[in-house]
């Protein structure tokens, strides 16, 4: 119990930035944090965080145990939700958005399916390709496809997500193939704009790394769908989910490039704020989706 008590405290510390935030929260006094506090990096051997009178900032190895922590204290409350739940019934209004092209082929369909298994929830859906503030703009929980960026938010991976570049041949016979990712940037890129959810560029494996690329062109769009198309047309290269472009792989309306350099596997995930009682009926969304989409025959069909 100490050890879960210290755990929960350096967690409440670091989203919240100061002992006296944790303690409020916790309904103790600013010193019993910092005595927990004292004693888990005692008994863990390293400096989680450094405090001043200003601030508190984590250490290298602090964010690397917060990342742990959060899943572990998330993994542990879903684990109690599922026995003490028992016949409770799922109610209220859940709010999830997820990106626009994989939200109108993946999520869409999940809902009425969920919604059917729980007639006491309602859903609304947000679909849009821009990074939602699920926490400011009171969102339940956010499906969010690839690398996420570093945040105060829980994360659990549904399912792997494989990306690669593609091109219709059309475009590489006018304007050739590129023979490494170094090449790219002779060639017209379609990329999403900024305000999209692509923040670190394209992944590649160059030299047993992985290395993010930022290639250019004359055409970007923040709809990933708009960019699926306009390679479609043949106005250059995409770099696309496997979700998106298998239909056109096998019908040869795409071929893929450089695949001896593509990266590993990234995520698809559900996002949500960091809670003390996660809701059922946001539990449940999140078990729901996992299951569905655990299974590689559910992707081979939905291609």
């Amino acid at each position: 119990m100490d050890k879960l008590k210290q755990i929960e405290s350096f967690v409440g510390v670091a989203t919240k930035g100061s002992l006296t935030a944790a303690a409020k929260a916790e309904g103790v006094a600013p010193a019993v944090i910092g005595r927990r506090i004292d004693a888990l990096e005692e008994r863990l051997g390293v400096k989680l965080m450094v405090r001043t009178t200003r601030r508190i900032t984590l250490t290298h190895e602090g964010s690397a145990f917060l990342d742990d922590c959060q899943r572990v204290l998330s993994d542990l409350l879903n684990a109690e939700a599922s026995v003490s739940a028992g016949g409770v019934k799922a109610s209220g209004y859940l709010r999830i958005t997820a990106p626009a092209g994989f939200g109108r082929r993946h999520v869409a369909p999940m809902v009425p399916k969920f919604v059917a298994q729980h007639p006491d929830v309602h859903v609304s859906l947000n679909l849009s390709d821009r990074v939602v503030d699920i926490v400011n703009e009171n969102f339940d929980c956010a499906v969010r496809v690839g690398d996420l960026p570093d945040s105060s938010l829980v994360s659990v991976r549904l399912a792997d997500n494989r990306r690669l570049c593609v091109a219709a041949p059309a475009y590489l016979k006018r304007a050739g193939t590129p023979k490494s990712p170094a090449e790219l940037h002779r060639h017209e890129c379609l990329t999403l704009s900024s305000d999209a959810s692509q923040t670190r560029g394209w992944a590649f494996k160059v030299d047993g790394a992985v290395t993010h690329l930022r290639p250019t062109g004359r055409l970007d769009c923040s709809d990933g769908q708009v960019l699926h198309e306009w390679c479609l047309q043949g106005l250059g290269i995409a770099w696309r989910s496997t979700w998106e472009v298998d239909e056109d792989l096998a019908a040869g309306r795409l071929a893929t490039l450089l695949d001896d350099f593509a990266a590993p596997p990234n995520g698809i995930y559900a996002v949500f704020p960091q809670r003390k009682h996660l809701p059922l009926r946001v539990r449940l969304w999140i078990d729901f989706l996992k299951h569905s989409w655990r299974d590689d025959a559910y992707w081979r069909q939905a291609a």
